[in-house]
């Protein structure tokens, strides 16, 4: 391994962390090919109502709440790699019970159990490979988690779809087994092990993360970024108390529920029960599988060209592109189920509405939050900080599903494209006038963004760090 040219470790590093995000994706999105198999349905052992079907669709969200707290904890105290290795254990158990459950309680327990382990993934993984990835490639790498958990989505529809629930489950598993050997391989993230005052074991890491023997100048940075915090370990009430942090609270918070109420979590999890009632040509489980390849190759494009078309562009073309296509699907569903209009030339029309979705909100909205999520906090509170991020999301993610079914079957699907409108309008409106551009910047001066200094400090800050003398420092700063 320490022999990869050009930095290819790190490459190596986020696609096996990444297994462990396939896993999650496959556990989410397990009830699309299944639902539609065990709901209401009498001839099987796992019949379960339609209340069930929604609680366990959602029970990942909620154990994620408990994984997320969990790992604000365990993050700093055990690592980065080990916690990741850890995470493999519960989606593997949670594989088995899903593959022997004989009641929906069983499955409700399998679920919640790989929540907990999601929101461990989620709060580590990004947090990983933030730390490990150059600047000129922390974008792709970072947008990496996404691809990986629609992977999971597109490869769990596809297993899910043609096999039994037992023979999907221990196929499922044996991406766990597959993370658990290939990541043990990986070095410790070189911030860490400075958090941890191990000078050495960071820069043998950020050695082998970088193949090449000048890492000194990159080994200051991430101590300045330490050095300056508050507190090597900084406390939950930092993410309040501190304004840079407020800030980027405020961001990711935002574009996270803006992500979620624009309904792309909830359409997943009922993907083949809305092309169902399209009543389309195309099979329920044919268009299940089409929107998650193009979710899949467009949110890969999306990671290919993020480090050259910037964050904010790609946020605004996204959002832009949902906007249209969540009207025209719900505008369909209105002249169908409200209306005489005679709508079955244009059956067509939801296939296509949820594919222009998917291709739209994959350029951007899909990956570029959780992207962000890796670059806008400080090393001293980022676990705390990705473990509320991962909380956020699971509360509004449950909240937009369960706002999914409700108006589904009170209302009519139409009322839910509608809602998801609306709120994608919101959201447009919040990526214009609030978030930044972080392309091209390191970690060290998005901080110096958020806090509202000029570019110029923390280049006078490099510059007299390596000069070593406060006076040379002070005379600097003066003239700025």
């Amino acid at each position: 391994m320490a022999s990869v040219g050009l930095g290819g470790l790190q490459y190596f590093a986020a696609v096996s962390g990444n297994l462990a995000i396939v896993s999650d994706g496959m556990h989410y999105g397990w009830p699309s090919p299944t639902l539609p198999q065990i709901l209401n349905n009498k001839n099987s052992t796992l019949c379960i109502s339609s209340q069930e079907g929604a609680l366990m669709a959602v029970m990942p969200l909620l154990g994620a709440v408990i994984g997320a707290i969990s790992a604000a904890n365990i993050v700093d105290y055990f690592g980065r790699k080990k916690t990741i290795i850890l995470t493999s254990l519960p989606f593997f158990f949670a594989w088995l019970m899903v593959a022997f459950a004989t009641s929906a309680l069983h499955l409700h327990i399998a679920r919640f159990i790989a929540g907990v382990a999601d929101g461990v993934t989620f709060t580590v993984v990004p947090m990983y490979i933030g730390e490990i990835a150059e600047p000129r490639v922390r974008g792709l790498l970072g947008s990496s988690c996404s691809v990986s958990w629609i992977f999971g989505f597109l490869l769990i529809n596809l297993i899910g779809s043609y096999l039994s629930i037992k023979t999907t489950a221990l196929v499922s598993s044996s991406i766990c087994i597959l993370a658990f050997v290939t990541f043990i391989f990986m070095p410790e993230s070189p911030y860490y092990l400075l958090m941890r005052n191990q000078t050495e074991k960071a820069k043998k890491s950020l050695r082998r993360f970088r193949a090449h023997a000048d890492i000194e100048d990159e080994i200051t940075k991430m101590q300045i970024a330490i050095q300056t915090s508050d507190k090597v370990r900084g406390n939950f009430f930092d993410l309040f108390r501190i304004p840079s942090n407020r800030k980027a609270i405020i961001i990711v918070a935002g574009l996270r529920g803006f992500q979620q109420f624009s309904g792309t979590t909830a359409i997943t999890f009922y993907a083949q029960e809305i092309f169902k009632q399209a009543g389309s040509h195309v099979s329920a489980k044919e268009a299940s599988i089409i929107y998650f390849a193009v979710m899949l190759v467009m949110t890969m494009l999306s990671s290919s060209i993020v480090d050259k078309a910037g964050r904010r562009p790609l946020l605004l073309i996204s959002m832009t592109g949902s906007i249209v296509a969540l009207f025209i699907e719900g505008t369909y569903f209105y002249l169908e189920n409200k209306t005489s209009v005679d709508v079955s030339n244009v059956e067509y029309i939801p296939v296509a509405g949820l594919l222009m979705f998917v291709i739209f909100f994959s350029i951007g909205m899909q990956s570029i939050p959780i992207c962000l999520l890796g670059e806008l906090f400080p090393t001293s509170v980022k676990a705390y900080a990705l473990c509320m991020a991962d909380v956020y999301y699971s509360l509004v993610a449950t909240i937009a599903s369960k706002f999914l079914q409700v108006m589904m079957d009170t209302y009519g699907i139409h009322m839910a494209f509608y809602g998801f409108t609306i709120c994608s309008v919101a959201g447009l409106i919040f990526i214009v006038f609030v978030v930044p551009e972080t392309k091209g910047k390191s970690l060290e001066e998005i901080q110096y963004y958020l806090k509202g200094e000029r570019p110029e400090k923390y280049h006078i800050e490099m510059q007299t760090i390596k000069i070593n003398g406060e006076k040379e420092r002070e005379e600097l700063l003066e003239n700025v």
